[in-house]
């Protein structure tokens, strides 16, 4: 049995991440700052209230903690690149977590696990697929507040005994998926057509049971110390591609027009939809070989198996979402 904090437990990622530790019998504390969303965490599952993600977490509740997981964070927004944005990004995905990395070095919490993103590596892949020590190029306020907690943490690890994980995925997707994905799965349900039959790209992604094993992984593995992991399903696909095979899980035949991609290109930017263009016409691939040779990882799931559960529960609950 292991004591673990989650901040960010409420979430997407967290909930799942939650669910899995409770069957593991272990020990799981959960910072929260609305009351009302207690109602989404297992009842095993200890909380403790805070009024801000950045404010320090008394001693007497972090003397039983051994690892720390950071899953809280502002989520990237199209078209938010103002010189104000990287400020209200960094309180959150910068500060934070640094905030409670010193809280665990003082209280003798030995791990703390950072769930950063691949938009730390960029935005977008020719050829060659992202690696951990490629050189980073963030080109948003999102990116560039990961990169530089990421810095932070590590430069904290070699000054004191915490030893720090950090987690880059794409992508991230399943049952309680939001935003592109799951308008993506609304369109495919009502079988409207899509202009992206001529696509010819290739995109990485995971599905968060994948990413919850990897995390649950990186909690105990001793060759985890200060390291940086890309996780993927392992398995590329072409926006097509992609789009067909969630069609097959969801029992849909996806209509897809062969539009020529540099219209597809230009029409969306006149749109102020630039980001989403660039999302389903261009290449993000990531190589998780690293992870899987260091910690002896294998995805437990395939991506054909973690699209069908996000399917199912996309059947399940199409009512209310």
């Amino acid at each position: 049995m292991t004591a673990i904090l989650i901040t960010g437990a409420t979430g997407f990622v967290g909930q799942v991440l939650c669910q899995h530790l409770i069957k593991n019998n272990d020990q799981v504390y959960a910072t929260i700052r609305n009351i009302n969303s207690r109602e989404k965490l297992p009842r095993e599952i200890n909380t403790i209230p805070i009024n801000s993600i950045t404010e320090s977490l008394p001693s007497e509740s972090l003397e039983k903690i051994e690892v720390m997981i950071y899953l809280a964070a502002r989520v990237h927004q199209m078209n938010d690149r103002s010189p104000s944005a990287i400020e209200a990004y960094r309180e959150i995905n910068t500060y934070a977590p640094i905030s409670l990395a010193k809280d665990a070095i003082k209280n003798g919490v030995k791990r703390f696990i950072y769930l950063s993103s691949i938009k730390v590596n960029g935005e977008g892949t020719v050829n060659t697929p992202y690696k951990e020590d490629d050189i980073v190029n963030p080109m948003d306020p999102y990116g560039q507040s990961k990169w530089e907690a990421e810095q932070e943490l590590f430069k904290l690890a070699q000054e004191t005994d915490l030893e720090v994980v950090i987690i880059r995925p794409p992508l991230i997707y399943g049952a309680q998926v939001k935003a592109n994905f799951l308008q993506l799965m609304k369109i495919i349900d009502k079988g409207l057509p899509l202009p992206l039959g001529a696509i010819n790209n290739s995109r990485s992604l995971v599905y968060v049971g994948n990413l919850i094993d990897a995390i649950l992984t990186s909690i105990h593995h001793p060759n985890a110390k200060n390291q940086t992991f890309i996780v993927s399903d392992g398995e590329d696909l072409s926006t097509p591609e992609l789009i067909r095979r969630i069609g097959k899980a969801m029992d849909k035949s996806p209509l897809l027009l062969p539009f020529p991609p540099n219209l597809l290109k230009l029409g969306t930017k006149l749109l102020g939809k630039g980001d989403v263009g660039d999302r389903l016409l261009g290449s993000l691939q990531v190589d998780s070989s690293k992870i899987r040779k260091t910690l002896n990882w294998t995805p437990p799931y395939t991506l054909d198996e973690g699209l069908k559960v996000t399917a199912d529960w996309f059947k399940n609950s199409r009512k209310d979402i």
